[in-house]
């Protein structure tokens, strides 16, 4: 069981991470497909459960099997890329969708605009077909035909194909609206044929996520229940692509399950609920500072952005404290109306070497400290610095160097900022002349300082424990969702078993109505027995000849029954039946029938034969009529 603090692992107890990972490496070189990106638990479970359909428990032996049984390739991945999806899969994004996106993108595109719709990891194809009919419906369809392309892309060439052929059973269609299922589509038996126009606006093809570069110029992407199977690095690229691959108007929509996107600084979530984002642009003023300033949401969750375009810039250059920012390549990159007035700085100097300042070896040496923070990846701070400002008293400041990076820890430059502490110095020297007063305002201030900090710390613990807390929620959240949509596979699995049992059984049932009419049309006794000579077959005129029922000598050994058949004058042609002697014997012999009347009859036994060797011997008893009987008639 997993402590507090740690996530919760669902990998199982004891794996050959060596014999895995050759087996991996194996998937690569043959068949094209990389499974190292995909989450290690789930992939450890998704393949023993097929070894296990196989009776295999060796990750080696596997890979020999795999050699020699191409076809088990296919079972694999069909166990692994697990191609769960259907029509209006999650009712509230598709409404969302329906009411909002949609309707925006056909009045932005209306008169001339193409919609570019991507539909990434689309398995057989029901989501990428929801999404058109949605399209057609508020485009219309000439409209629709002519500005239009939707492209349907997955790692499953199986799954392609079936969409393609967009072919459907009933349980398949029960979502889709009457309306749209009456338009678009058309019943051809027990399977349901989507619209060929509307089959013909979608463009499937395989596409790796991980590794094929993504599609240009999307207005909209969907990506649903795709990601949460990959790890957290993967998911970052594939978002990056994403990011590369939309419009700067264009909407990404994913899973319910997918929440790691809330956090990127390359979307704003435009609706939590139905997971639906828009682009952040490079100029974006939520993305103007890299990060600096954070996006903030509403009580819907939409992002609120500041109500005019250069309010960041106006601030920045507003702000009481000086500061210069001086980019990765040593240039300087902005600096605020404070700094300029401080240090003497113009416009021309924005771009120019920072060495080239004064500013940067006085009234101390900033390369260095710029160096250090950015070596260091921390905020380096030096007090109490003297500088002589341009004519003015000299001033005493506290110069804080903090790096700049972007949401890849890549090094943007290095933003410094000068607080005057002039005042404060003076203040010092006051207290230095009343230092028996105000002893016990300093202790008690730095006790208090003492306490802030304590507070600042146990803060900062509680916000990392509580970060550690979501993340763990959240990765236990995907698993559940993994583990929901294996057990939806494996129901449907189960289903079409159960069907195929149920045609069986109705089969078997036929024949045995069949078999049992045929016994009871012979005129003739039949009795059947099983090379252990115990009966399995007793018709009708065998129990009104001997006076015993079926039930009553099923499973009993012929020659313990007391019927008046001299059974013992058989033993002989039964035996040669049984080992092949003979193939058909017919033996003459008296019987005594239930009422007591003596019989002539005739007994022919025959082997019955399976497929390979004899199973038993059918006798048949037919009465022989006396010479009276057969002159008389």
């Amino acid at each position: 069981m997993s402590s507090e603090n740690e996530p919760l692992d669902f990998t199982p107890l004891s794996v050959d991470e060596k014999a895995f990972g050759e087996l991996l490496d194996y998937l690569r070189r043959t068949r094209g497909f990389d499974f190292t990106a995909y989450k290690r638990p789930s992939l450890v479970r998704r393949v023993q459960r097929r070894m296990d359909s196989v009776a295999i428990p060796d990750f080696n032996e596997y890979i020999d099997y795999l050699e020699v049984h191409p076809d088990e390739f296919k079972h694999l991945f069909n166990t692994i890329l697990i191609n769960v999806t259907a029509f209006f899969r999650d009712e509230t994004p598709w409404e969302y969708l329906r009411t909002d996106i949609i309707p925006r993108l056909v009045e932005k595109r209306a008169a001339d605009g193409v919609i570019r719709v991507w539909s990434a990891g689309c398995a057989s194809g029901e989501e990428s077909y929801t999404v058109a009919m949605l399209i057609a419906e508020a485009f219309g369809a000439d409209a629709f035909a002519e500005r239009v392309k939707i492209y349907a892309t997955d790692v499953d060439d199986e799954a392609l194909n079936e969409a393609r052929q967009a072919v459907y059973a009933h349980r398949q269609i029960e979502a889709v609206p009457p309306a749209l299922l009456q338009k678009y589509f058309r019943s051809d038996g027990d399977r349901f044929v989507l619209d060929k126009d509307l089959r013909r606006s979608v463009i499937f093809g395989r596409h790796d996520l991980i590794h094929d570069a993504p599609i240009s110029r999307m207005s909209l992407i969907l990506c649903r229940n795709t990601l949460m199977y990959f790890n957290a690095e993967v998911q970052s690229r594939i978002l990056t692509r994403f990011h590369s691959a939309l419009a700067d108007d264009g909407i990404l929509v994913l899973g319910k399950a997918e929440m790691l996107l809330t956090r990127s600084e390359m979307f704003a979530p435009v609706d939590l609920r139905s997971r639906v984002f828009r682009k952040l642009r490079r100029d974006d003023s939520s993305d103007r500072f890299n990060g600096l300033m954070p996006v903030r949401h509403d009580e819907s969750g939409t992002a609120a952005m500041p109500s005019h375009p250069d309010m960041y810039n106006i601030a920045f250059d507003a702000a009481p404290i000086a500061q210069v920012v001086v980019e990765a390549g040593g240039t300087v990159g902005m600096f605020n109306d404070r700094a300029r007035t401080l240090f003497g700085l113009v416009s021309s100097d924005v771009g120019r070497a920072f060495h080239e300042l004064e500013l940067s070896h006085r009234p101390l040496d900033l390369r260095s400290l710029i160096r250090d923070a950015e070596e260091q990846r921390r905020p380096i701070v030096v007090k109490d610095v003297t500088s002589e400002a341009h004519g003015r008293e000299a001033r005493s400041l506290d110069v804080q160097v903090t790096p700049l990076f972007d949401p890849q820890g890549r090094v943007l430059g290095a933003s410094i900022t000068f607080s005057d502490a002039t005042r404060v110095v003076e203040l010092q020297q006051q207290l230095s002349r009343s230092k028996q007063d105000l002893e016990t305002t300093c202790e008690e201030l730095q006790a208090t300082n003492e306490e802030l900090e304590t507070t600042n710390e146990e803060l900062q613990s509680t916000v990392e424990e509580l970060e550690t807390t979501n993340e763990e929620l959240q990765s236990t959240n995907e698993e559940l969702e993994t583990m929901n949509e294996e057990l939806q596979s494996t129901n449907e699995e189960l289903q079409s078993i159960n069907e195929e049992l149920r045609d069986r059984g109705e089969a078997l049932n036929h024949v045995n109505h069949f078999l049992e009419s045929v016994m009871r049309g012979m005129r003739g006794a039949v009795i059947v027995v099983n090379p252990e000579l115990h009966v399995i077959a007793w018709n009708h005129r065998s129990e009104d000849l001997w006076g015993l029922r079926a039930e009553e000598v099923r499973n009993k050994n012929v020659f313990g029954l007391d019927i008046g058949l001299p059974i013992e004058q058989l033993r002989r042609p039964i035996r040669a039946c049984l080992t092949g002697e003979s193939d058909l014997t017919d033996v003459m012999v008296t019987a005594t029938n239930r009422r007591g009347k003596a019989l002539q009859c005739k007994v022919t036994c025959t082997p019955l034969m399976g497929r390979t060797q004899v199973q038993g011997v059918i006798m048949t008893i037919d009465e022989v009529p006396a010479a009276s009987e057969t002159t008389l008639n």
